[in-house]
């Protein structure tokens, strides 16, 4: 790894828990400096901030949204205390996918961010639903979701992040993750259809 690409990851962790602590105030303050913890995408997919264990919001997602898949963009340390491993996801009958990326720099791989496409189009088409976060639901797990809806919609990177924010507002895809989509949108583009009439990924 280069030194600033290190430099970057060591930020990264230094500033995770006080950006966390900032989230979790967002999400409890009331009136206009709110920001709620998730949202709703589509009938598959929702898009939020670290599912964490204390409080109700597990069952919430697994029994009022149907969750049955989490794509988890955070790297391990961010949630090795706060959130379920990957057994203990399993144990409450959901799979998690775990797609590593650094908090604040990082920029989701093309490999990834077709992995995160599959797993979503996996749990749709068994008709449940999928929770895709990162620390805060604003840029990591944000590109992810564009992912999808480029793949789903055949939007393009601009047309999934408009629609992205359109109902979570404060995502903020970065120039360098919006470019990673531009590349997985001429990769999906150009991809040969499937002799079923579906397409390959």
């Amino acid at each position: 790894m280069a030194a600033s690409a290190w430099m970057q990851a060591g930020l990264a962790r230094a500033l995770f828990y006080p950006t966390l602590l900032y989230t979790v105030f967002r999400g409890k303050v009331r009136g206009p400096a709110h920001r709620d913890w998730y949202h709703r995408i589509d009938h598959t997919v929702l898009l939020g901030a670290l599912p964490l264990r204390a409080g109700s919001l597990l069952r919430q997602l697994i029994q009022e949204e149907n969750v049955r898949g989490v794509i988890t963009m955070n790297e391990e340390y961010e949630t090795r205390f706060l959130c379920n491993s990957s057994k203990e996801w399993k144990r409450v009958g959901v799979e998690q996918l775990r797609l590593s990326t650094v908090d604040m720099t990082g920029i989701p791989t093309l490999a990834n961010l077709h992995r995160g496409v599959r797993f979503a189009l996996k749990y749709q088409s068994l008709g449940h639903c999928v929770y895709v976060h990162c620390k805060a639901g604003r840029s990591r797990s944000a590109t992810m979701v564009a992912a999808y809806l480029m793949q789903v919609h055949n939007y393009s990177p601009e047309e999934a992040v408009r629609a992205i924010s359109k109902i979570r507002s404060h995502i903020y895809v970065r120039p360098g993750q919006l470019e990673i989509l531009k590349e997985f949108h001429k990769e999906i583009s150009t991809r040969a259809p499937r002799l079923d009439g579906t397409e390959m990924y």
